[in-house]
């Protein structure tokens, strides 16, 4: 269950992200995610409401966006498709990435991302409440 440690990493990565721009609630966490990181993203969401209680996340939703993969073969130029074979499994197999067209390992170019993408948050000011758009490209695995 490697989305717990993932979820983990990322409430602490966006409370860090909150607390600095003096944050009093998170609202969305918007992250993108590549299909090769096999990620679940429904258990991502039910991890991520469970470990968010009793933060400033914990009224927050998590928009998840998945992307796929991008390969490109060095062998004969191929690309975006591919052939996954898997060793195990379960979704922490490792993968190994073959061109459909002359069976060499593919070069991949994308797909395997997990990174925040925006944080909205609500700040407290002079003025009163407002909200915040904070747009980041964090890495979290």
């Amino acid at each position: 269950m490697h989305e717990f440690a993932v979820v983990s990493t990322l409430l602490e990565t966006v409370l860090g992200l909150a607390e600095g721009q003096g944050a009093t609630e998170v609202l969305e966490v918007h992250l993108r995610v590549g299909k090769l990181r096999a990620l679940p993203v429904e258990e991502m969401k039910q991890v991520y409401n469970l470990l968010a209680k009793g933060t400033m996340l914990e009224s927050s939703t998590l928009i998840v966006e998945e992307t796929g993969a991008v390969v490109h073969c060095p062998r004969c130029g191929y690309g975006p498709s591919l052939e996954v074979k898997s060793q195990g499994a379960d979704h922490s197999a490792i993968l190994q990435l073959l061109c459909p067209r002359c069976g060499s390992v593919l070069d991949i170019q994308g797909g395997d991302e997990c990174v925040i993408t925006r944080v909205r948050m609500r700040i407290s000011s002079a003025e009163g409440l407002e909200e915040k758009m904070a747009v980041t490209l964090h890495p979290i695995i």
